[in-house]
């Protein structure tokens, strides 16, 4: 298992941050870590990564534990934290040269290795430049370069795409899909199109607790109130609507759409098709509506 914590705790004197939480990644795995300001989201990536001991509990990734073995454990990881400590007066192959002499990377492996992270990170036009005249957005990736210039097994990141540009967010996304192929990535954003685009599965943490996890897929489909969207050829009564069998609340959205509700969207979609088939109406559309990423955090964390 590539990052596993078991019964993590952290307290502030009577304040309780992280509360008892436990979960596991394996490899290969981009798993989005949400939940509102407070909720415990940077103060369990401290943990995990060694920087902050914890309470009570224990962390372990790539079978070191971040207590006993934090050293081994931070040759493994990849940590970008949210507030991006940069040294401002370094240029950026300065920085990145001493970022990899505190790794150990071998003085004739360096050259090759920053230029290649330069790449992957699309550094290239402003690599020349001191740290401190590069607008936040470069800044962040000046931030991602150092967490993967040892080219670690998990890769930790707190709001990693916080101040690009829309166009800049694409290339960094794409770049922490194509490393979550063979590494694990744990990140942590408020911005829920990028949870569904890069991540597979969503941690939910509020007021310290974890209050969902799973895969976004099942995140979406779950509540009560599901609905099925159906769009049809031709204008349809609301009488008419009403004779499909398990039909219950229905919204007309106009243009021939309607919204049917149901807590059995499977049986109620075969029940719509015998419906159109014994009334000659013609389909053009039928699916089940889910919950966005906004619906499901904002379900979590009320």
């Amino acid at each position: 298992m590539s990052i596993s914590v078991s019964s993590l705790t952290k307290n502030y004197g009577s304040q309780i941050a992280v509360n008892n939480i436990s979960f596991d990644i394996p490899k290969g795995q981009i798993v989005g870590f949400l939940g509102p300001n407070g909720a415990g989201k940077s103060t369990t990536m401290k943990m995990i990564t060694g920087y902050l001991p914890p309470t009570s509990g224990t962390a372990s990734v790539c079978g070191f534990d971040v207590q006993t073995q934090s050293m081994d454990l931070r040759r493994h990881i990849g940590y970008l934290p949210e507030q991006n400590p940069l040294y401002y007066d370094m240029y950026v192959r300065e920085y990145l040269e001493f970022t990899c002499g505190i790794h150990k990377i071998e003085k004739k492996q360096r050259a090759a290795r920053i230029e290649e992270i330069i790449q992957m990170t699309v550094l290239g036009k402003e690599a020349h430049k001191k740290i401190g005249m590069l607008s936040k957005g470069y800044k962040q990736r000046v931030g991602l370069a150092q967490a993967m210039i040892h080219n670690p097994d998990v890769l930790i990141l707190d709001e990693p795409t916080s101040g690009l540009d829309p166009n800049q967010i694409v290339e960094i996304r794409d770049l922490i899909i194509d490393i979550g192929r063979e590494k694990t990535v744990l990140l942590s954003t408020h911005i829920m199109q990028e949870v569904e685009a890069m991540c597979s599965r969503v941690i939910i943490i509020n007021n310290g607790n974890i209050v969902a996890d799973d895969k976004i897929a099942n995140l979406q489909q779950a509540g009560s109130n599901k609905s099925l969207l159906v769009s049809f050829e031709q204008s349809v009564s609301k009488e008419l609507l009403k004779k499909i069998a398990g039909a219950g609340r229905m919204e007309d959205l106009g243009n021939n759409r309607w919204k049917l509700y149901t807590s059995r969207p499977e049986e109620l979609r075969k029940s719509v098709m015998k419906w159109a088939l014994d009334n000659d109406v013609n389909i053009r559309s039928l699916q089940t509506e889910t919950q966005s990423m906004e619906d499901v955090f904002r379900s979590a964390t009320k």
